[in-house]
């Protein structure tokens, strides 16, 4: 592949100067701020459409489908809107959508857990517009924030602990809302007021963490004027289809982020029926969660024994085994509970290094088109992550349906069995095939990214 391409615009070059602790620490509050609004809707969400808001499940799975796979569609616009804007002010290209884009979405995501007093249809026409205007607004959140590490330094090392902060940032804001959400909620005679109350609470810890991550981080290697090239849907596409590592890594996301979504959003539905008790689940997901920490730990230093492709499909095996003995064995809340542990260790590895692989491929995508499109790029990225959103909640919505599951009354033996299957052997049989897809596909070694950097460093001399 030729790599003569000069740059066609401006670009700040990255000091030599390692980032602070503070400033990486800084970077993984913006993660732990955008899991106290993300992972609302991805846990709860749907036990609320379903329970609270009367909404039947596979209605209530055909509303994540849709609703994520519009704000998919609207994820390369908005990023492409943010490559393109002028007059880029002294806070940065990204660092102030992390306070206003926090604001909006604070304020949408408690109306998302609102019931109106509507008919039926009433009811489903506000769940589909308000989780339609929650996944722009998240949007303008998620795109700057996961676009900035790449404009904070394009040191390997550096990514790699920027990757590891954002990841122990995510997981802290889920053992976090995945342990005090329903014991808030419950704590209110009617969940319907239960819900919005606790949800804005999480919102104000999350607009907090984004601040302080917008206080405390700098933009270094950062494109200063728009891309040369008109803005088109044939721009967009075209930085998709040349940055080969991105569509592996697109493909990859469509079954990890599946299967990791389809965990989450299974597991109250597990620890209410199958064990008996809607409270077990903060305990469990303590211990579940909690646990997911040591493979974050383990991350870098199995980054620089293994690189990150190989340290990734260690991962995702050893999620893969666990789940499947998870299923095959009797349930047990001890073994499911010490098995599931050890699958989301598994499943945070990989999770943790794909932003490191998001830098390195819109290094990647200058270096083969001349161009430094850092929102775009992770914006099309997330477009896979939305696509998979989209397909757990609505496999979550269909799934619940199809084994018989009815609300609020106890399950039939195959219904129980059937919310177990979703909950590990879906896992198990994406996760496989996001393994096949990295180990066969993905061709951008660290090796081959230490010479693209090499070689822009040389085109920006």
């Amino acid at each position: 592949m030729s790599t003569n391409l000069a740059p066609s615009i401006p670009i700040i070059e990255a000091p030599k100067e390692k980032l602070s602790l503070k400033e990486k620490i800084s970077y993984g509050f913006g993660d732990f701020g955008n899991g106290f609004m993300f992972d609302l809707g991805q846990l709860y969400l749907l036990k609320f459409l379903t329970d609270v808001a009367g909404i039947h499940a596979a209605a209530a799975g055909m509303i994540f489908l849709v609703s994520k796979l519009f704000a998919a569609v609207a994820d390369p616009i908005v990023g492409s809107s943010i490559d393109y804007r002028k007059n880029i002010g002294k806070r940065g290209k990204f660092r102030p959508y992390l306070v206003f884009g926090s604001l909006a979405l604070a304020f949408i995501t408690v109306l998302l857990f609102i019931s109106p007093d509507f008919s039926y249809t009433g009811k489903l026409v506000y769940a589909y517009g308000i989780y339609m205007i929650w996944g722009v607004a998240y949007s303008f959140t998620n795109i700057p924030y996961g676009s900035l590490a790449a404009a904070m330094t394009q040191d390997a090392e550096d990514r790699t602990s920027l990757a590891t902060f954002r990841q122990i940032g995510s997981l802290g804001a889920l053992l976090i809302t995945s342990i005090v959400v329903m014991p808030l909620v419950v704590q209110f005679e009617n969940p319907s007021v239960g819900f919005p109350v606790t949800m804005g609470i999480m919102c104000v810890i999350g607009i907090i963490s984004f601040y302080i991550c917008f206080r405390n981080t700098k933009e270094r290697n950062v494109c200063t004027a728009p891309p040369t090239e008109k803005l088109s849907f044939k721009s967009i596409f075209k930085t998709f289809v040349q940055n080969k590592p991105l569509l592996t890594l697109v493909l990859m996301t469509i079954f990890s982020i599946s299967a990791y979504n389809i965990k989450s959003a299974l597991l109250i539905y597990f620890a209410q029926y199958n064990l008996g008790s809607v409270t077990l689940v903060a305990s469990m997901s303590f211990i579940i969660i909690g646990s997911s920490f040591l493979g974050v730990i383990m991350m870098p230093k199995l980054v620089a024994r293994f690189g990150k492709k190989n340290t990734a499909m260690l991962g995702f095996a050893i999620c893969i085994v666990a789940d499947l003995i998870n299923f095959c064995i009797p349930t047990n809340i001890y073994s499911f509970t010490i098995l599931s542990a050890i699958a989301f260790i598994g499943i945070s590895i990989p999770n943790g290094i794909t932003w490191a692989f998001v830098s390195d491929i819109i290094d990647y995508g200058e270096w083969v088109s001349g161009e430094r499109k850092e929102a775009t790029t992770y914006s099309l990225f997330n477009f896979s992550r939305k696509l998979a959103q989209s397909l757990a909640g609505f496999i979550s919505g269909i799934g619940l349906s199809l084994i018989g599951y009815i609300p609020n009354v106890a399950q039939s033996a195959g219904t129980l069995l059937g919310i177990k299957g979703l909950l590990t052997l879906y896992p198990a049989v994406t996760l496989t095939f996001a393994l096949i897809i990295i180990g066969s596909l993905y061709k951008l070694t660290d090796e081959k990214h230490a010479e693209i950097i090499l070689d822009l460093k040389s085109r920006h001399v």
